[in-house]
């Protein structure tokens, strides 16, 4: 059931992406998402889709692959897509059954947001899938790096992050592992009524949340023993250096901001 999620994980590569330094790539995943609730219109969000899919594209990224990140919420955009088609009203109506009335701006709108949300996974996603958790906790240090001077937790904030990125896949390992031995047993996950299916997984939480717990014990006694103290006077492996290709993408980023918000005044 899990198998197939991969959200969290990295895939090494030597593409374009993978080699852009991990600061510009944070920057323009936040821009993309901050533009991507300015974008209203149709030109607007296919300036959005085509800016994503040239990224993917350069990425080598599989769009299967992509698109696998946003099973676990499919029920709430599904859900959310429905409640905008219901209850958004216009002047242009569709069809009407009984008291349910869809209007061509519910529509509209249901197709809008549902499409915004895909982006905005599908962007998230290409961030983890390009950048390994250790190249997103230096770009956050050093992003964040201004911060110190308020005394501002910055290298605990950016290592609890990424050690909560890394643990993503193998929390999902361990719950369809946890499932299978379950459902060996009789468990059933799948039929029943919602507060059956309710208790049925608390056989999977439960056991779920001890490994959780463990595996943080022992990485915290690990990193003790390693006498790990934090960012103070501690150096890296990989310095982070700005290349032509960082300007240029930040450029693009630019470009593409100025092309939404002009979009959307002519809107």
């Amino acid at each position: 059931m899990f198998k197939d999620i991969t959200m969290g994980q990295y895939f090494p590569g030597n593409t374009l992406i993978h080699r852009l330094d991990p600061r510009t790539k944070l920057v323009l995943t936040l821009l993309y998402i901050i533009v991507l609730f300015l974008a209203k219109g149709i030109w607007s969000y296919a300036v959005m889709l085509a800016f994503l899919s040239v990224c993917v594209i350069l990425s080598r990224i599989k769009l299967s692959v992509l698109l696998s990140g946003a099973k676990p919420i499919v029920f709430i955009i599904i859900i959310t897509g429905i409640l905008n088609l219901f209850y958004t009203k216009g002047e242009h109506l569709l069809f009407r059954v009984w008291r349910i009335s869809v209007y061509l701006e519910g529509l509209q709108t249901a197709g809008f947001l549902i499409l915004r949300i895909l982006l905005l996974i599908c962007c998230t996603l290409l961030l983890t899938y390009t950048t390994s958790p250790l190249q997103l906790t230096d770009a956050m240090e050093a992003l964040l790096n201004p911060l110190k001077k308020l005394r501002f937790p910055v290298h605990e904030l950016s290592m609890m992050m990424s050690i909560a990125l890394r643990f993503i896949p193998t929390l999902i390992k361990e719950t369809d592992k946890i499932m299978s031995a379950q459902k060996a047993r009789g468990a059933d996950f799948e039929t029943g009524s919602l507060r059956q299916r309710a208790k049925a997984l608390l056989p999977l939480l439960i056991p779920l949340f001890v490994g959780a717990f463990r595996r943080a014990d022992e990485l915290a006694t690990a990193m003790e023993s390693r006498c790990y103290h934090g960012g103070e006077g501690r150096t890296k492996m990989k310095q982070l250096r700005m290349a032509a290709a960082d300007w240029a993408a930040l450029v693009s980023g630019a470009a593409l901001t100025v092309a939404v918000v002009l979009l959307r005044r002519a809107g």
